[in-house]
């Protein structure tokens, strides 16, 4: 399955959408995005998950970037994510180091 990434700044906060998998082969989309945001000056990102059917260990690890690459001070907010994918986020223990919220 394919994968798309954009990234929308309002007010220095940055919202990814994100459609598809993310795994290894997409990762640098969504790198890409997260540098785009985090030269922004964003100080909140909130990445749109509802449309995201699956997340590997490199998707988790691309998360691991947006929390590095937008520094502590900034709040990461995963939004609507499918029960696998939150369930991943929950497995790693990565839900403690952002915010997965349910729509």
């Amino acid at each position: 399955m394919s994968f798309e990434v954009k990234l929308r700044v309002n007010d220095r906060v940055a919202t990814i959408e994100t459609v598809g998998e993310l795994d290894a082969s997409s990762a640098g989309q969504f790198h890409d995005a997260i540098d785009r945001a985090a030269a922004a000056g964003a100080v909140e990102l909130v990445i749109n998950a509802a449309q995201l059917s699956y997340l590997s260990s490199a998707g988790l690890r691309s998360l691991v970037f947006a929390r590095q690459k937008m520094g502590d001070g900034v709040r990461i907010a995963v939004v609507g994510a499918p029960e696998p994918v939150s369930r991943t986020i929950r497995l790693a223990g990565f839900d403690h180091s952002i915010d997965l919220v349910d729509v």
